[in-house]
Order: C-alpha cells, then sequence, then structure tokens
C-alpha cells in the first residue's frame, strides 16, 4: 500500500482569527445599518418638525403682510377723504362767492330800484295837476314795469333756488357713488372712516341748511321791504286822489300853467328814457356777468371731471403697483425660503459632518499650503493674466473671494473621499481574496457533492487523488517491474499561512 500523506495540525490561532475577521465585519456592517437607519429617522423627524415651523412662519409673514396692507389702505383712503375735503371746500368757498356776488348785485338793483321809485314819485308829485286820463296811463306802465320787474325776480329766484337744488342733488349723487365705490373694501377699514364720514356729512348738511336759512331769510327781508313800499305809495296815492278831486276845481284856473307843465312832462319823459336805458344796460351787464359766472361754473365741472380721471387713473396705478409688488414679494419670499432651505440643509450636513471630524481637523480645519512663496507667486501671476482677460470672470471672482477657505475644506474633503474610496476598493479585494480563500480551506475539510466535482488534492480514493496527472512515459527496468509511484500532497493549512 502506498504511503498516505501525513497531516500537520492546523494551528487555531489562523482559523479563529479568519472568523474573528469574519465576525467583525458582519457586526460592523450591522451596525452601520443600524445607523443609518437611526440616521434616516432623526432627518425624517427633524424634516416633519422644519416642515411644521416654516408653516407657521409662513402664517405669521402672511398675518403680519395683511397688516402692512391694511395700513397702507387706510393712508390712502386717509389721504383720499382729505382731497376730497379740500376740494369740497374750494367747492363751497366759490358757491359763498358767487352768492355773494350775486346778493352785492341784488342790492345794486334794489337801490338803483329804490332811487327810480323816488324818482317816480317826484314826477307823480309833480304831475297831480295834470289830466287823470294821463294819471291812468302813467299808472299802467307802473304797473306794468313793476310786474316785469316781479316777474324777473321771481325768474332769478326760482333759477337760484333750482340750481342750488341741483348742486346740491348733484353733491349728494357724488356721494352716494362714493359710498357705493367703497362698499367693497373691508368691513374693518369701512368702521373707521364711517365715523368721519359722517361728521363730514353732518357738517356740510349743516352749512347748506344754515346758508338754505340764511338765503330764505334775505328773500322774505326784500319781500316785505317791497310790499311795505307798495302799501305806502297805495297809502300816499289814496291822499293825493283827495287832493286831486279838491285840485280839480283849480285846474281851470291852472290851465296857463299847463303849458309850462308840458315842458316839465316832456322833460321827465326824457330822463324816463334815460332811466330806461340805464336799466337795460345794466340788465345787459347783469347778463354778461351770468353768463361769466357760466362759464365758470363749467370749467369748474370740466376741472373736477379732470380730476376725477386723474383720482381713477391714480387708483388703477396704485392697484397695478400693489398687485406687483404683492407678485415680488411672492417672488421674493419664495426665493428667500428656497435659500434659507438650503442654508438650513448645508447647516444640518455641517452638524452631521462636525460629529465625525478628528481631533485635528477641529483644532485646524484649514490645511496649510505645501507651496513655496514663489510658487504662489507665479500662480498669482498666472491667475491675474486670465483675469485679465476676462473681465465678467473677475468680476464674478471678486464676489467669491469670501469662500476661499470653504473651498479649501471642500477639496481637503474631496481628496479624503477619494483616499477613501481607494481604500475601501483595496479592503475589498482583499477581503474578497479572503473569502476564496477561506472556501477553499472550508472545502478542504468538508465533504459534499459541490467538493467531490471539483479538484481536491486531499481528497485520495484508491490510492489516487482527482488532481491532473503529468504525461511520462514509463521506464523499463532490467528486471521488466514497474517503478513504484509517489504522491505529493500539499496541505491547506500550509498555504494559508505562506499566503497570510
Amino acid at each position: 500500500m502506498p504511503k498516505k500523506g501525513k497531516r500537520g495540525k492546523v494551528p487555531l490561532s489562523d482559523e479563529e482569527q479568519l472568523l474573528l475577521f469574519q465576525q467583525k465585519l458582519l457586526a460592523e456592517e450591522e451596525m452601520a445599518k443600524k445607523k443609518e437607519k437611526l440616521l434616516s429617522q432623526f432627518l425624517k423627524d427633524k424634516l416633519a418638525k422644519e416642515e411644521h415651523n416654516s408653516a407657521l412662519n409662513l402664517n405669521k409673514i402672511n398675518t403680519h403682510w395683511r397688516t402692512v396692507l391694511r395700513e397702507v389702505k387706510t393712508k390712502e383712503l386717509h389721504k383720499d377723504i382729505e382731497v376730497l375735503s379740500q376740494t369740497f371746500e374750494r367747492v363751497v368757498d366759490c358757491k359763498d362767492s358767487v352768492i355773494k356776488s350775486l346778493a352785492k348785485d341784488l342790492s345794486e338793483a334794489e337801490e338803483q330800484y329804490a332811487h327810480a321809485l323816488r324818482s317816480h314819485l317826484h314826477n307823480i308829485d309833480q304831475l297831480l295837476a295834470l289830466q287823470r286820463h294821463r294819471l291812468n296811463l302813467l299808472e299802467e306802465s307802473y304797473n306794468m314795469e313793476l310786474e316785469t320787474l316781479t316777474k324777473e325776480f321771481e325768474t332769478e329766484r326760482k333759477a337760484i333756488i333750482d340750481q342750488h337744488e341741483k348742486e346740491i342733488h348733484y353733491l349728494q349723487d357724488v356721494f352716494m357713488a362714493m359710498e357705493q365705490n367703497y362698499i367693497d373694501s373691508d368691513y374693518e377699514s369701512k368702521l373707521e372712516f364711517q365715523s368721519m364720514w359722517d361728521d363730514l356729512k353732518n357738517k356740510n348738511l349743516e352749512d347748506k341748511h344754515f346758508l338754505r336759512l340764511q338765503l330764505e331769510n334775505i328773500v322774505e327781508d326784500l319781500w316785505k321791504r317791497f310790499q311795505e313800499a307798495l302799501k305806502n305809495y297805495t297809502d300816499a296815492t289814496e291822499d293825493r286822489k283827495i287832493a286831486f278831486e279838491t285840485l280839480k276845481v283849480k285846474d281851470e284856473k291852472s290851465s296857463k300853467e299847463i303849458e309850462e307843465q308840458m315842458k316839465k312832462i316832456q322833460k321827465l319823459q326824457e330822463a324816463i328814457t334815460i332811466s330806461r336805458g340805464k336799466i337795460a344796460v345794466h340788465t345787459r351787464e347783469s347778463e354778461e356777468k351770468n353768463q361769466i359766472v357760466r362759464n365758470d361754473k363749467e370749467l369748474i365741472l370740466m376741472q373736477l371731471r379732470k380730476l376725477k380721471a386723474q383720482r381713477t387713473q391714480a387708483r388703477e396705478l396704485s392697484q397695478e403697483n400693489l398687485v406687483k409688488l404683492a407678485l415680488e414679494s411672492n417672488a421674493t419670499l419664495k426665493a428667500l425660503r428656497k435659500v434659507v432651505d438650503k442654508g438650513e440643509k448645508i447647516l444640518k450636513l455641517g452638524e452631521i459632518c462636525r460629529k465625525f471630524e478628528s481631533e485635528e481637523e477641529k483644532i485646524l480645519p484649514f490645511y496649510s499650503s505645501l507651496l513655496t512663496p514663489r510658487d504662489m507667486e507665479d500662480i498669482q501671476f498666472q491667475f491675474l493674466e486670465q483675469l485679465s482677460h476676462e473681465e465678467e470672470l473677475a468680476t464674478v471672482m471678486k464676489d467669491y473671494e469670501g469662500m476661499e477657505n470653504f473651498w479649501k475644506r471642500y477639496n481637503k474633503v474631496k481628496l479624503e473621499l477619494m483616499s477613501l474610496k481607494h481604500r475601501r476598493n483595496q479592503l475589498l479585494a482583499i477581503s474578497e481574496k479572503l473569502r476564496e480563500m477561506l472556501k477553499q480551506y472550508l472545502d478542504g475539510i468538508t465533504v459534499s457533492d459541490e467538493v467531490l466535482s471539483q479538484i481536491n488534492p486531499l481528497f485520495i480514493v484508491n490510492n489516487r487523488s482527482n488532481l491532473p496527472q503529468p504525461l511520462s512515459t514509463p521506464a523499463t527496468h532490467a528486471n521488466n517491474k514497474r517503478p513504484s509511484t509517489s504522491y505529493n500532497v500539499i496541505e491547506a493549512a500550509h498555504v494559508i499561512s505562506h499566503t497570510l
């Protein structure tokens, strides 16, 4: 029988080392998985908390923005109310001036009327001696003139009252339109300026009522004076009529004086025609003044329409600016929110990276350059030459000069990451080799179908192994006996000890 190869005893230290190394690798993988799970859970909790805080901050910003918009709107409304109050006061002043001018014209007309009345009474006193027919004719002409004057007065009075009522209705329509325009605004702003609006409205109504009462008192006084003058005239004429009856007897005696009185009558008629011409001139002047007042009124109405158009344009422009401001503010808020999120993400990553820094990195976060001063000067000179050709790049680089230390740390981390990747690949290759060697060792000490199908130097059946035999020609001895075959046996433990 051939001699079997003796197995050397396998040292336990190598097997234990392999098993321990494998267990350590498995334990490290489990720990890494647990750390990744804990880190992912921590990041999820942190993200939920940050989303909750961002929602709260967004609500706070929106409420603050609404308060700012309310303040701006109230200021604009206050300014609009001030402008409207100033325009209303200006219109009231214009109406007061018109009323004063009309009152002055009325007083002048009253003076002219009183002067004409006195001259007329004087003429009547001189013409008492004339015929009754002439007196009746003069009385009829006077009554006709009085009726025309009263009609003109009534028409002017009605026109003034109608114009005043139209202006009151116009102002009321303006107030109603303003109220309709401002109904759509917020309820709180409406409550704020409602009190001011009521005060202004009451004040305006009081002023209108006061002006109306003042005008009515003036008209009543004028009417009373006219009635008193008419009554005095009738009383005076009755006495004169009685005197005329008494003087009728003397009419025959004063026939010679009639011719002289006729001459005087002609002179008086000329004076009457002159006075009538003056009255016509005054009426023409008053019509011209009324036309000027009407033209001024039309100009004021045109200016008021222009001011309303300008106010609407300004309001539309301010509304457009407000919409643009709101859109731009939303865009800036979104951009700032992105920047804040990015900064928070960077800070979180910095905190996480800070935990994994070594003591040396904590003490010296920025590595010192290994270049000599001369090399630094050469690099700086080349860099300046490149920037001189590209001005835009130079301006951009100036903005990022403060990021130099950041890029140092970033480059350092990048280099360390590359070195760690390289070391990881080396360790993976070593672990792969160790796994193959461990598999070979385990295959050498176990018996299975897979092991039997593969080449195994330790597997020997009937003094034969499954290793491939070299092809050699057998040599014949002198006595024709075949030489005995010898087998080389290599133990796996020997191979592992030498490879490790």
